[in-house]
C-alpha cells in the first residue's frame, strides 16, 4: 500500500464540531504526510502518545480522549465496540492514516471489528504484556493489573491460556475498579490512588508474584506510588511491564511496510498542522492540562460531541 492508496471511511460534515451520527462511505487518500490517530476513554493513552513522539518524530498526531464517556472499563464489550468505532470513524473524517486504539479495554472489545471496518489500514490495539512478562518473570507468577472489562474478555483470556502452557507461566489476575477513574482526576499522588494501588497491588505481591503488568494505559502514570505500595509490601525486586514502547514500534513497522511513513517536512518547514491536535468530548482545558502535566507539551485541543 502506497501514498497513492484509498480506504473507505465514514464521513459527516463538520466532524468536528457536531460528530458522526449519520455517515456516509467516502474515499479518502491515504499520505505519508497525514496524521496518526490515536484514542482512549481518557487521558491514559498519552502514556502510549509519549512513544509514539519518542520513536517516530516526524508524525502529526491526533488524539482523542473519550473523557465525557469514560470509564470503558465498566461497560459491555458491545457498547465499547460501537463506541469505538464512532471514535474511528470521527478520527479517519480527520485525515488519519492509522489508527492507535491506546486502551487495552478498547482493545479487546474492538479492535477486530475496526480491522473489519479498515481493512487497509494499518491499526495497532495494546494488549497487556503477558509475553514480555512471562520471558522476565524469574519464578513464574505474574500479577496483571487491568480493568475488569479487559481480564474479562475472551481475546485476553485465550491469551493468557496460549502464553501459560507454552511458558508454564501462572498469571494472577486483578481488576481494579475505580482506578482509572482517580487518574481521570490528575492528582497522581493522591492517598486516594495510593490505597487503590495498595488494595489491587498488594494481593498479588502477597501470592508471590515477582512481575507486574500494567495492564491499562492509564497506569504507567502512577508507577510513583505504585512503586511506593511495592516497597512498603515486599523487599524482592519486582518488574513492571508497559506496553507503550513495543506499541510504538509496530506502529513504526506498520507504517513503513504501508509507504506511510512521515520522513519530516525539512529542516528549513514548519508543519502544515499542528504536530499534535488534541479532541475530547468531555473538557478541552482538562485534556490541555493533562498535555502540560503529563507531556509537557502545549497542545490545542478541541471539544467535540460523537
Amino acid at each position: 500500500m502506497g501514498g497513492e492508496d484509498r480506504v473507505l471511511v465514514q464521513r459527516r460534515q463538520d466532524p468536528c464540531q457536531r460528530g458522526l451520527s449519520r455517515v456516509t462511505n467516502a474515499s479518502v487518500p491515504l499520505a505519508a504526510a497525514a496524521p496518526i490517530g490515536v484514542f482512549d476513554s481518557g487521558v491514559g493513552g498519552l502514556s502510549v502518545l509519549r512513544h509514539i513522539r519518542a520513536q517516530l518524530p516526524h508524525e502529526h498526531l491526533l488524539y482523542f480522549a473519550d473523557s465525557g464517556f469514560a470509564p470503558y472499563g465498566d461497560k459491555p464489550e458491545s457498547v465499547v465496540a460501537e463506541r469505538s468505532l464512532a471514535v474511528a470513524g470521527f478520527l479517519i473524517a480527520n485525515g488519519a492514516k492509522a489508527l492507535v486504539v491506546a486502551c487495552n479495554t478498547a482493545t479487546v472489545a474492538a479492535i477486530k471489528v475496526l480491522r473489519a471496518h479498515y481493512p487497509d489500514m494499518p491499526i495497532v490495539g495494546v494488549e497487556p504484556g503477558l509475553k514480555p512478562a512471562a520471558a522476565a518473570t524469574r519464578n513464574g507468577k505474574v500479577g496483571v493489573l487491568a480493568t475488569s472489562v479487559t481480564i474479562a474478555g475472551a481475546k485476553f483470556l485465550l491469551l493468557r491460556d496460549q502464553i501459560s502452557a507454552a511458558t508454564g507461566a501462572q498469571f494472577l489476575l486483578q481488576g481494579c475498579p475505580g482506578l482509572v477513574d482517580r487518574i481521570e482526576l490528575g492528582d497522581l499522588g493522591s492517598p486516594a490512588i495510593g490505597a487503590l494501588l495498595e488494595r489491587y497491588a498488594v494481593p498479588l505481591l502477597d501470592q508471590g508474584a515477582d512481575t507486574l503488568v500494567l495492564g491499562c494505559t492509564h497506569y504507567p502514570f502512577v508507577l510513583a506510588s505504585l512503586g511506593e505500595v511495592i516497597a512498603r509490601t515486599t523487599a524482592r525486586e519486582i518488574v513492571l511491564i508497559d506496553t507503550g514502547d513495543a506499541v510504538a514500534r509496530q506502529l513504526g513497522r506498520l507504517l513503513a511496510a504501508a509507504g506511510l511513513l512521515h520522513a519530516g517536512d525539512g529542516a528549513a518547514g514548519t508543519p502544515a498542522t499542528p504536530a499534535v491536535q488534541g479532541f475530547t468530548s468531555a473538557s478541552a482545558a482538562a485534556l490541555s492540562g493533562a498535555f502540560a502535566n503529563l507531556l509537557g507539551i502545549d497542545a490545542p485541543v478541541r471539544e467535540v460531541v460523537i
